[in-house]
């Protein structure tokens, strides 16, 4: 089959979250069974470094019409990387800028046209390029593909029997915009109904994926289960519940190649569950970078996240005063809410010498803090699937997490008697319970032997690409025929 990705970021081209890890895997797994495989982004800044001096353009002029004239974006030929094809999505007015959505904490006002345009172009630079089979577009900056092909393309022969799955990563973020939006994209405006992208008087991108997607995904089983309740469906619980039929859930997988101690570049010491004696320089390493100093009987909690009230935050703040009173080091590496970028900062400065934050993001520090740390700490309001928990796993880094999404699918409690399980889980969304949590796990670290086996079964997990690849390639014939 031909199968196109559609996506707003893919690694390691562009990357602001998971979404990247994602369809920076994804591809090459499918492309390895045998399908014939393109990733479409958008042309940003940080993509040019990764190309020739001197781009080469498969198609050199693609005319998007706006109300007021028409845009041109060109497609740049990314070349054939691991058995993909790359193109990029060339209309510097709307891609060339510092951030991908938008800059210091506030996004684009255009984002709407942006990727309104970017979708348009995918399309239309397959007619020439090759329409696929099925079309596989990634969360809302993708998700009006789909609506396209089923109503503005709907009577082009050519696209007629292309399929299209969306794969939502992530429902908080479903693309809103005003009305007026129908008439910048010229769409029309028999879209705007409750039935279509009308959502709460806006228009909505994420469910017009969801209501015209031949098939729709999600990234772990539990979050497609979750997406349909009210409490984690940020308001397209009903669209999707419609749809459930036609919604699977499969679980991320990681890559491994990326993110395997033995072999990691970025880190001090290398091991594997033969030989953890690689994981002390680590965790010097890190401790060093943090501009910390702890004996080796001080558990090393780790963080690394965007900084948002998604990922639990709130729960941490109440109970910083207590796990500051335990004996324990805690670092933390990310960016994002300023309000949480503050807490993390005062809590720096309050606990000095046993608490040390950096707010920035850097991937080598990410790898650092997977393999440096004891615990890694995710104690998530909601969470689609996660991928920092799976990593820390294969690092041996035992994971604190609430039992939600990808994390209840990912991480088995321990149990100390039967010597099984990989990490600890709280359920209730309440600070007691999260703290409840930690203290099971730095009291479990006071003995070695069971820290060592909890390690070990950690190690062993295997979260590669092979499985899901083949459950979305099920999922892409199935859209097909569904299609036919």
């Amino acid at each position: 089959m031909q199968i196109v990705f559609a996506a707003s970021e893919a690694a390691p081209f562009a990357k602001t979250g998971g979404l990247a890890d994602v369809v920076g895997a994804l591809p090459r797994e499918i492309a390895k069974l045998g399908h014939e495989v393109s990733v479409y982004l958008p042309l940003y800044s940080t993509v040019r470094p990764h190309l020739e001096k001197e781009p080469t353009y498969s198609v050199r002029s693609i005319t998007i019409p706006f109300p007021h004239g028409n845009r041109f974006a060109g497609m740049v030929d990314g070349g054939d990387r691991n058995g993909v094809r790359y193109y990029f999505v060339d209309c510097p007015e709307y891609f060339d800028r510092q951030g991908l959505y938008g800059n210091n904490g506030d996004s684009y006002s255009d984002n709407a046209e942006r990727f309104g345009l970017y979708c348009r172009a995918v399309i239309e630079a397959t007619k020439i390029l090759g329409v696929p089979d099925v079309f596989h577009v990634h969360d809302w900056q993708a998700a009006l593909l789909p609506v396209l092909l089923r109503t503005v393309y709907a009577a082009d022969a050519q696209l007629r029997q292309a399929a299209s799955v969306l794969t939502i990563h992530n429902a908080g973020y479903q693309g809103w915009f005003p009305p007026a939006t129908i008439d910048q994209l010229l769409l029309p405006w028999e879209l705007f109904t409750y039935d279509k992208l009308e959502h709460y008087n806006s228009l909505n991108f994420l469910k017009g994926g969801v209501v015209y997607s031949d098939l729709i995904t999600t990234v772990s089983p539990t979050y497609a289960e979750e997406v349909q309740t009210a409490e984690f469906g940020n308001g397209l619980d009903g669209a999707l519940r419609q749809r459930s039929a036609d919604l699977r859930g499969i679980l991320n997988g990681v890559d491994y190649t990326e993110w395997d101690p033995a072999t990691d570049g970025n880190l001090a010491g290398h091991y594997s569950p033969l030989d953890l004696s690689g994981k002390r320089d680590c965790r010097k390493d890190l401790l060093h970078a943090f501009g910390l100093e702890v004996p080796d009987t001080t558990p090393v909690i780790g963080i690394c996240s965007r900084f948002a009230s998604q990922k639990g935050f709130d729960l941490l703040e109440q109970i910083a005063g207590r796990l500051a009173e335990r004996d324990v080091a805690v670092v933390a590496l990310g960016t994002g809410e300023p309000n949480y970028e503050k807490f993390f900062r005062d809590f720096a400065f309050a606990n000095a010498g046993r608490f040390s934050v950096q707010i920035r993001y850097d991937d080598a520090m990410a790898h650092k803090i997977e393999a440096g740390a004891d615990v890694f700490l995710m104690p998530s309001h909601f969470e689609p699937c996660g991928l920092n928990q799976i990593y820390a796993l294969k690092y041996g880094t035992v994971p604190v997490v609430r039992d939600t999404g990808g994390l209840k699918d990912t991480i088995e409690e321990w149990n100390p008697e039967l010597q099984t399980g990989t990490g600890f889980k709280f359920t209730d969304y309440n600070a007691e319970a999260l703290l409840s949590a930690i203290d099971s796990a730095l009291a479990a670290f006071t003995v070695k032997t069971q820290w060592k086996q909890l390690m070990e079964n950690a190690m062993a997990q295997n979260f590669s690409w092979e499985k899901p690849a083949r459950e979305y390639a099920a999922v892409y014939e199935d859209a097909a025929r569904k299609r036919a």
